[in-house]
């Protein structure tokens, strides 16, 4: 997308634009994404239990925001955008056109969820991947409750191989003092 290129989207009701992102838009980018991921990390809370999780994202916020703030400054990134709010993001990560375009991080406001938003980001990032001359693209998610809308969206978008990768986590004493 050219630097100031907006792309007018209209899914059933709702109208939306994609646009390149511009450091005006992070603390919008950063808020959504946190709304979003809530229940995510929630989930992966569950998942892991109250003695590891906190061993494993003893702050979530933190640490969820400056990946935002990272992939925004350093990878293609794009915004969804509704009466002037910023209502979702896709950052692309791409190395070459010989190594798999990702889709490194997306995220939609939960007001705008289930309404085309991240189907229409994923598209785009989807032709951003292409254009780059990329013959492979790649999204992660996790395997948890919590991420089940993302791998409906994913499987959706067409993304139908699937390599599992399976973390292991447990407690480990803490050594003793000699």
């Amino acid at each position: 997308m050219p630097a100031g290129a907006v792309i007018r989207c209209r899914v059933g009701r709702m109208e939306f634009s994609l646009r390149p992102f511009v450091s005006d838009d992070i603390e919008q980018v950063v808020a959504l994404s946190l709304r979003a991921w809530e229940p995510v990390h929630a989930s992966l809370a569950r998942v892991l239990g109250p003695d590891i999780n906190p061993h494993v994202t003893p702050d979530w916020r933190q640490s969820q925001e400056a990946g935002v703030r990272k992939a925004c400054a350093e990878q293609l990134t794009t915004v969804a955008v509704q009466d002037e709010a910023v209502v979702g993001f896709v950052s692309v990560l791409i190395e070459g056109p010989q190594e798999p375009g990702e889709i490194f991080m997306l995220a939609v406001d939960p007001a705008a969820q289930r309404r085309g938003v991240g189907r229409a980001l994923t598209d785009h990032a989807l032709g951003q991947i292409r254009d780059a001359g990329c013959a492979v693209a790649v999204v992660s998610t996790g395997g948890d409750p919590g991420h089940a809308p993302a791998r409906a969206l994913y499987e959706a978008c067409g993304f139908t191989t699937e390599l599992r990768i399976v973390n292991y986590f447990r407690l480990v004493e803490p050594p003793r003092p000699m």
